[in-house]
């Protein structure tokens, strides 16, 4: 069988088509998830095997991507672990207790990771149902977004609480992050043992972070999250306004894997970031970037900007058509399956 577009743009090739998926594909923009949600939380959903299997598979049904993204949540493995956390409507993440103190710190990772069977047989059902021509893409968290919100408690504009234990206690700071990615390593390795090809580690926050904080307090704990991954696994590693860390987060990612793909944002153009990799001699596959508002903002935009990725996409050693950023709940699935066509004509 021929290797899938999208694992063969992971490896520096070119398929014959332009893979695309869309990072929160499965979700709020889909009727069909709505409807298989009603009556259950988002952590109950994800830890419910034949539903979260089913709300994977939904967008490739619909928009025919060239991958499926597990259908979890970044705070599972706080949930797995016993950690007390819930996703509040219109909020996010909200910890119970959150973590302030060295004592917090220690009290915390004392837990161990949980059983993750849940997570590998929601990968194992996606994976009968999908086969091999369509791949699996297991993700995690990474381990600074992960504390930051076990520190501020919940979603914070600044995460100025983290960013100060960091400093006024690091050896705190450094055991909490520790704990972190040992708790993504275990459940990332599940996504792995149920099918999930390649992998993304997913940083929402490291845009707050400055290189030097990134290289000293956080990069060794992601490093840590992706360590007992087999090597030959793609690896994506994918930050929200980081642009100013493009080297430092794609050196993780290319000590981890000998497939490396660094995810990119939409505030930077693809050839850009193919050119400061190249610098740094870390030329890899590149992620992205079609601006997520351009889902709302009429064909012609979207059609210009998909165009425009595409072509900037060239200049970099492999390229996974995606978004800047997740799909916003309220994009219209029609323009989604659309765009998928659209890339796949180009």
């Amino acid at each position: 069988m021929n290797t899938p577009a999208l694992l063969a743009a992971m490896t520096g090739q070119r398929p014959d088509h332009h893979p695309v998926w869309f990072m929160r594909q499965a979700g709020r923009s889909l009727p069909e998830y709505r409807a298989a949600r009603e009556g259950t939380t988002m952590l109950q959903s994800c830890l419910t095997p034949d539903l979260a299997a089913e709300i994977t598979c939904q967008p490739v049904r619909r928009h025919k991507v060239d991958a499926a993204v597990l259908y979890s949540d970044i705070m599972v493995p706080l949930a797995l672990a016993g950690v007390g956390v819930h996703i509040e409507p219109g909020v996010g993440p909200v910890v119970d207790e959150p973590i302030r103190t060295a004592a917090d710190v220690a009290k915390l990772t004392s837990i161990p990771a949980g059983d993750a069977a849940v997570v590998e047989q929601a990968a194992k059902l996606v994976v009968d149902e999908l086969g091999e021509a369509t791949p699996l893409i297991g993700f995690a968290g990474a381990p600074f977004t992960i504390a930051a919100y076990l520190v501020a408690g919940r979603p914070s504009r600044d995460h100025l609480a983290a960013r100060a234990m960091m400093h006024s206690d690091p050896q705190a700071w450094g055991e909490l992050m520790d704990w972190v990615a040992r708790l993504d390593a275990a459940f990332l390795a599940a996504q792995v043992a149920g099918g999930a090809r390649a992998v993304q580690l997913f940083d929402s926050w490291a845009g707050s972070l400055s290189a030097g904080d990134y290289r000293s307090h956080v990069a060794p704990h992601s490093l840590r999250a992706l360590a007992e991954l087999d090597r030959k696994l793609p690896m994506v590693h994918f930050g929200v306004n980081a642009t100013h860390l493009l080297d430092e987060m794609a050196q993780v990612v290319a000590q981890s894997s000998t497939h490396p793909v660094m995810g990119v944002d939409h505030r930077i153009t693809l050839s850009d970031a193919a050119a400061t990799l190249m610098v740094s001699g870390l030329d890899m596959p590149l992620q992205g970037n079609i601006n997520p508002a351009l889902l709302l903002a009429g064909w012609d935009a979207l059609e210009a900007e998909t165009r425009a990725v595409v072509a900037a996409g060239a200049q970099a050693e492999g390229h996974i058509v995606n978004l800047g950023h997740g799909v916003p709940a309220q994009t219209d699935p029609e323009v989604l399956t659309r765009l998928v066509e659209l890339v796949h004509s180009l």
